[in-house]
């Protein structure tokens, strides 16, 4: 066969599939819908790697912390800067104190000018935020004038809250939340040796998301088949061999592929424009960063109709067009079994030599673990036309709409499989997900060994000589019960290189119960505790053998040539020292001598170190941190303030469960749309055969319970059979991981009730259409 041939034949199909009339286009409408909603979500996977890489060059070239002992000297070029991040409910605003120290100072990224003292330069979505009438105590903390809006080079996203806040009078705090710079930019450093367990959950997302996309896209070019069939059947009569008439076939796929390769690029576009208004999970973008990576653009322009065609090509293969008809509608041969093993068989091969590995033995090979999860989950695909089948070719019993429906999957059952392909995959894929990420939790966090029960909130001042009293400035805060404010110190047995060293606690009554059980306490008394709970070491015998009564120790010694010599307090630890237990949820057992302050030397305050303030929140007070955070800042604006939990997850870890969580939720709006047209798709093909019944007596209600059982059977042992081999995949992916295969039963029955919920949804959708079909009116033809 020549290529010339091929292309007339191919040609003569695009033809067909745009001069079909009427119903010839809403066909082609129908397959340009479901192909362009494949393509738009493809697109905007080939536009990731450009939204990662630009958050990140973002991020970096507003980078303004040092962490050298040597700040750079005062210049024409430099700026101070402090961090002054807060937050507002549960998303983070990040903020900056400025004040440039010259002329050529740089402005950061996205600025036109240095904010003057009392002004601010904000981010959009932070000046939308301040402007509403629920951000009144959001305004209360940023007390500054907007002068201007952040530009879009220094923002890592459309909704990110942010913040530059002029100042003066910073250079005394540099080293103590204040950095000066002379230039904006992360130093370059190592690379970060990579996880291999995250890189597999990297891959592994990246697979789920997008093996039901191309599964959908290769139902979508099969849509009409049935009134397809017939027109090649006429093509037959006027002298068409078997082979012209799959080239016409799939040059009719063709067509609806490159006309929806167009829709779905406007889809991606509109999508594209409108991200610019949207966060999920504390992430946004910019338009901008929504530009596919051109070779990965130009793989899915070439992809998507070359799939069309070899889609179309697969599928003729079973069914022989005749000119008096299709040999559809008699007995179809029964569907092997043994080659629809094959694939998943041969996903488990490729993935069992990665058994076992885990972190220490190094990285997975990655086309192993592409290909064993493709084969894996693309198994569905061919397994289930097999199981529906077998299944309906057993039933029949029942009610009439029962039979009705049986009847015609047991006629159609490739075409019903096809429909209910997309969500098994997906199904199939977010409970081996669910499996992997609940079994390798634990390794990525944890505990912190705090209890937000008895604190929520804790408070680090820039300035260690906020001791005296500060716990005092937080009562009368609304939604704060309590506050205690420790301090710490070291000591010594000698004024100078002691031998002996260790720290102390100091606090008032109150806050020295929070660290230990006191028997009575009164202003004057010392105490050490006998064990302490969050170390290794059991008991502190050594401390308690060197805090003897009378016994002579110095705070803050020194060492070596120190520039700070003299500083030294001695004190004399008094006769009513006394040993009790410490808590075993205690604030902060590093220390395990606790001392009242009227137990020091007046001389002993400027040694004192602030640990912070520790804050207990009265539940009932809905903003009770806001209120927190608005008189710390009142007190500090360089503070930190920090909530309490008991658990501390990896970063990364889970970031890539926030971007399986987003792009499911992309692939769930295309999982609906997709079968909402098919479902139209199929309901239009049997319009004459549902007005044909309804206008010999068919009762409406017996009409749509049995298209509702030939959607709710094949939908059934799809999420069956996803069941199973998401299981089977998830268990494989948790044993390369070495973790124990655990079952978490709620998470499969939450994910494959998501998919029957998606398909419940699209269900309903479809009723009012079929009710408008099932009409006598419906025979009429012209």
């Amino acid at each position: 066969m020549s290529p010339r041939k091929w292309a007339g034949d191919l040609a003569l199909g695009v033809r067909f599939a745009f001069t079909g009339g009427r119903e010839g286009w809403i066909r082609m409408m129908l397959t340009a819908v479901g192909v362009g909603l494949g393509v738009a979500l493809l697109l905007l996977c080939t536009a990731l790697p450009n939204v990662f890489a630009t958050r990140d060059r973002v991020e970096a070239a507003r980078y303004d912390l040092s962490y050298s002992d040597k700040a750079p000297p005062k210049a024409d070029d430099t700026f101070l800067t402090a961090v002054t991040d807060t937050t507002w409910h549960d998303d983070d605003v990040r903020g900056r104190l400025l004040e440039p120290e010259g002329s050529r100072a740089p402005l950061p990224p996205g600025l036109d000018g240095f904010p003057g003292e009392g002004e601010m330069v904000v981010s959009p979505a932070l000046k939308d935020l301040l402007a509403s009438d629920d951000a009144a105590l959001l305004r209360e903390r940023l007390p500054y004038r907007i002068t201007g809006t952040i530009g879009e080079s220094g923002l890592i996203g459309s909704r990110e809250l942010a913040y530059y806040a002029g100042a003066s009078g910073l250079r005394p705090a540099v080293h103590s939340g204040v950095h000066r710079l002379s230039e904006y930019g992360k130093p370059d450093a190592a690379p970060e040796k990579t996880d291999p367990v995250l890189l597999l959950m990297v891959l592994v997302v990246f697979l789920v998301l997008l093996t039901p996309v191309a599964v959908f896209v290769a139902a979508a070019v099969r849509f009409g088949g049935e009134r397809r069939d017939r027109r090649l059947a006429a093509l037959r009569l006027v002298g068409a061999d078997r082979h012209m008439t799959r080239r016409v076939a799939a040059g009719e796929a063709l067509a609806g592929a490159l006309l929806g390769m167009a829709v779905g690029t406007g889809f991606f576009l509109l999508g594209r424009q409108a991200a610019g208004s949207v966060g999920v999970l504390g992430m946004s973008v910019w338009p901008s960063y929504l530009d596919p990576s051109p070779v990965l653009a130009v793989l899915v322009a070439v992809a998507v109709p070359v799939a069309a065609v070899l889609v179309t090509l697969f599928a003729m293969r079973g069914v022989a067009v005749e000119p008096l008809g299709v040999v559809r509608a008699a007995k179809q041969r029964r569907r092997r079994l043994w080659w629809r093993l094959l694939p998943p068989l041969a996903g488990l091969a490729m993935l069992y030599p990665m058994i076992g590995q885990g972190r220490e033995s190094g990285e997975f090979n990655q086309y192993l673990v592409i290909g064993g999860v493709l084969l894996l989950l693309t198994g569905i695909t061919a397994l289930l036309p097999w199981v529906v089948e077998a299944v309906v070719a057993r039933v029949g019993q029942g009610p009439l709409s029962w039979q009705l429906a049986a009847r015609r999957l047991q006629l159609s059952s490739g075409t019903a499989a096809r429909m209910v392909n997309g969500i098994a995959v997906a199904v199939a894929g977010a409970i081996a997900l669910q499996m992997l990420f609940t079994g390798t939790q634990n390794q990525y966090t944890k505990a912190t060994g705090k209890d937000p029960d008895r604190v929520q909130m804790q408070v680090v001042f820039s300035k260690s000589t906020l001791l005296s009293g500060i716990e005092r400035e937080f009562t009368g805060t609304k939604g704060v019960q309590a506050a205690v404010a420790p301090a710490i110190a070291q000591y010594g047995d000698a004024p100078r290189d002691p031998q002996a060293t260790n720290g102390l606690t100091v606090g008032d009554c109150t806050a020295l119960r929070e660290l230990a059980t006191l028997p009575s306490c009164e202003d004057g008394d010392v105490f050490v505790t006998r064990t302490r709970s969050h170390y290794t070491t059991p008991g502190n015998d050594e401390q308690i053998a060197l805090v003897k009564p009378g016994r002579r120790l110095y705070l803050d010694p020194s060492y070596g040539d120190a520039v700070e010599r003299g500083r030294e307090v001695p004190w004399t630890v008094p006769s009513s020292v006394r040993v009790v237990e410490a808590r075993k949820d205690s604030l902060d057992d590093s220390n395990s001598l606790l001392v009242t302050r009227g137990a020091l030397p007046a001389a002993a305050t400027p040694v004192l170190v602030s640990s912070g303030v520790y804050l207990r929140l009265d539940p009932s007070v809905t903003e009770a941190r806001e209120y927190a955070r608005n008189a710390v800042a009142r007190l500090d604006p360089l503070a930190q303030t920090y909530s309490w939990s008991a658990t501390q997850e990896n970063a990364r870890y889970a970031s890539i469960r926030a971007g399986l969580f987003v792009g499911s939720v992309f692939v769930l709006v295309l999982i609906g749309a997709s079968l909402l047209v098919s479902q139209m798709e199929q309901l239009r093909e049997r319009r004459k055969l549902l007005s044909a019944l309804v206008a010999f007596g068919t009762r409406r209600r017996t009409l749509s319970l049995s298209v509702l059982w030939q959607t709710a059977l094949p939908v059934g042992l799809g999420l069956g059979l996803a069941t199973a081999v998401g299981v089977a995949l998830g268990s494989v992916l948790l044993k390369m991981t070495r973790t124990p295969v655990g079952m978490d039963w709620a998470s499969v029955l939450t994910m494959t009730g998501a998919g029957a919920g998606v398909v419940g949804v699209v269900t309903l959708l479809s009723v009012p259409p079929l009710l408008r079909m099932m009409r006598p009116e419906g025979l009429r033809t012209e």
